[in-house]
Order: C-alpha cells, then structure tokens, then sequence
C-alpha cells in the first residue's frame, strides 16, 4: 500500500499469550488487559493477499474486509461479496480450531486502501462490534486521519476496547512516526517502531536496526514491532530469511508470518517451525536483544534468557565472508566463564566449551544463532 501503509489484513490468526503477569501489569496505568506476556505469533494476509481475501481463503490457511459504507445505525458491515456468513461466524470458525482472529481498522475516516470506512469517531461503537463478534486482536492503523496527534486518537480506541470487557490485544500502526515505544505502554500491548517492510535485505535489515533503538521499552504486555515476517515470499536468500527470523525472534517481535501459509516450502516451513528458535522469542523474560559490538559488517547481538542463558546472534551483513567473534565482557559474562553453546539451526550442542569468547566463520548475510550456558 506504499512505503507508509501498513494496511493489515483481517486475517490475522494469532496464537497469543494471555496469561497473566504481574510484571507487566505493575507499568500500566489505562491498558491492564493482561494480555501480550509474550509476543504474538501468527499469520497475517496483507503483505501476500493485499486486498484479496475472502472467508473461504481464512479457513483455509485485512483491510478490505468491510462494505465501504456503514449501516443505517453506524455500523460496521462485513463485505457480502467475500464473508457472506459474517465475521461472527468466522471467528467461530477460527475458535474452534484453538486459534484466535485478529481484525484490522484505522484511526482516521477511513482505512489505508481507502476502500472501507475506519473507526474515528466510532471509537465504542466499534469496539462493541468488535467484541459481538469475538475479535481478539485489534491492528489500528493511521491512514486519512483528521491531523490530529495519534498520542490524542489511539487511546479513544484503547478506552472504547476496555469497556467492552472483552480481552481485545491492541496493535498499535503509526508507523513509528511519533515514537510510540516512549508513550506505547499505556495505550496498547504491541506498536510499530517502522515504517512498512518490503520483501528485501535492505529493507528487513533496516527495520532491524530501527527496532533495536527501542529495545529498552519492550517487556511482557507490550513489544516494539518492527513489521511482519517476509519469510517464504521469494525475495531473499535462505540465509537471509534466517538472517530475518533470528533477528524478530532474538528483538522480542511479533512473528506474524506473512506468506501464503497454504503454500509454504520445506525450506520456508523449517526456517518458521524452528521450536528452539521460536522458544528464544517466546521467553518469559521478555527482554529484546541489544547490539553489543559493532565492527563494519560485523555484529552481535545479544539478550538474556531465563535459567540464567544468554542468546546471541553473530551476523554477517557484509558482501564478503568473515570470521566473527562474540565476546563474554560484550554480553555481560565473565571472561573466565565456561559455557556450553547451542546451535539453534543446527539443533546441536557443541561438542566444545567455550571461555572468554565464541568464533564463527559466517558466509554473506548470514547468521549464528546460539544459546550460551554457563557451567562453570
């Protein structure tokens, strides 16, 4: 939808945390809806489907979900065309395969694709909607709106979503204009910290670094989000997609696949169904990895774990292949601290222990991803 939408799909099928944390709640004031403990996981149509959906396509695996006119009492009206049976329905659908469905709407008059209405001004009367229909996810975007500040327009929704008594996970999109990882925490459990990513290196490595200035913010109950998943849509090399899946997963970010989960590859399905490296992004924790070290093209980042572990990633963003080391005093060991290393995509611990640091010879673009346990 252009390089400042981020028009998400209705489709959005979550697998979300919603148990509750005190750690979380003891930082909100207005939000304590107890949801988001860990990053959402997912599936989102808009970056492969745009506008083509329908309810045939969502059980099988957005905006334009809606009529672009309201009823004659203001509400919301889901597209005969392409969801004849309702949304209700479908969410009753999704429920009972143990998922849950994410809806998308707009704090302007209307949404991105200008192709149906979106909630400003009808902040309740959408909420209540919403919750009739037994959405459990809201993504909020900032298309056509009236100029005022999103700080003024998103918590009316966050309000409207809380007298509902429906637990509604509440995802904010203004593109990361206004810094909403300073001001997010009280308004929504996820906001976006980016402008809308492309199916490209430079601009999902962009994304990254972007996100990563506001690691300090992310937490149970809310997350910085720097865009959805391009895994598995043609666009980048094997090793960059990992490159792309280690770097949400180790930043905390919410892993919204955005593929055609229909259609997925064995090398797209190996690299999203990694369970060791969706464990790292999922950690009770919560914390988002930082940059520790940054020489050229070389990185590493960094971020503890529960159980006292430490996960690293050492990237290689440069055109050439480099050994790369990851240092103890970088990521807050002990030099003289034993630890075994774990392999997240080889799935195998190494049979060497390491002291002081850990090398790795790394192709173009490409990655390392270990946990690091301390033994002695």
């Amino acid at each position: 939808m252009g390089n400042r939408y981020c028009a998400v799909a209705l489709a959005m099928i979550m697998v979300m945390g919603l148990a509750s944390l005190t750690l979380a709640t003891s930082r909100r004031t207005m939000l304590a809806n107890s949801l988001g403990m860990t990053p959402p996981m997912g599936w989102n149509s808009w970056n492969h489907f745009g506008c083509n959906i329908d309810g045939k396509m969502i059980k099988e695996t957005d905006d334009c979900w809606a009529e672009i006119s309201r009823d004659d009492k203001g509400n919301l009206v889901p597209k005969k065309s392409t969801f004849p049976s309702g949304i209700k329905a479908l969410a009753d659908y999704v429920h009972s395969k143990g998922l849950k469905l994410g809806i998308y709407s707009d704090a302007g008059y209307f949404t991105c694709s200008k192709k149906m209405p979106g909630s400003l001004g009808h902040e309740e009367q959408d909420a209540k909607t919403f919750a009739s229909w037994g959405i459990d996810y809201l993504k909020y975007d900032n298309c056509n709106n009236d100029g005022s500040k999103p700080t003024v327009r998103y918590p009316v929704m966050t309000r409207a979503l809380m007298k509902t008594g429906r637990p509604i996970f509440f995802s904010l999109c203004e593109w990361g204009d206004m810094h909403p990882a300073e001001w997010g925490a009280h308004v929504g459990n996820s906001w976006r910290t980016t402008n809308d990513i492309a199916d490209t290196w430079d601009s999902m490595i962009t994304r990254a670094d972007q996100n990563e200035v506001y690691a300090e913010y992310a937490r149970p109950g809310g997350w910085n989000d720097p865009d959805m998943l391009e895994v598995g849509n043609g666009g980048m090399t094997k090793d960059e997609y990992i490159v792309h899946f280690s770097l949400w997963a180790i930043s905390k970010a919410p892993l919204l696949l955005g593929c055609d989960i229909r259609n997925m590859t064995k090398e797209t399905m190996e690299i999203v169904s990694n369970k060791e490296v969706i464990a790292v992004n999922q950690d009770p924790y919560g914390f988002q990895a930082k940059k520790v070290r940054m020489e050229g093209d070389q990185e590493i980042w960094a971020a503890p774990l529960s159980g006292y572990r430490i996960a690293v990633v050492l990237l290689n963003r440069g055109p050439v292949r480099y050994p790369i080391t990851a240092r103890w005093d970088d990521i807050g060991l002990d030099p003289k601290t034993v630890v075994e290393a774990r392999d997240l995509w080889e799935h195998k611990t190494l049979e060497k222990q390491f002291v002081g640091n850990l090398t790795a010879t790394l192709n173009s673009h490409s990655c390392k991803l270990y946990v690091l346990k301390p033994i002695a």
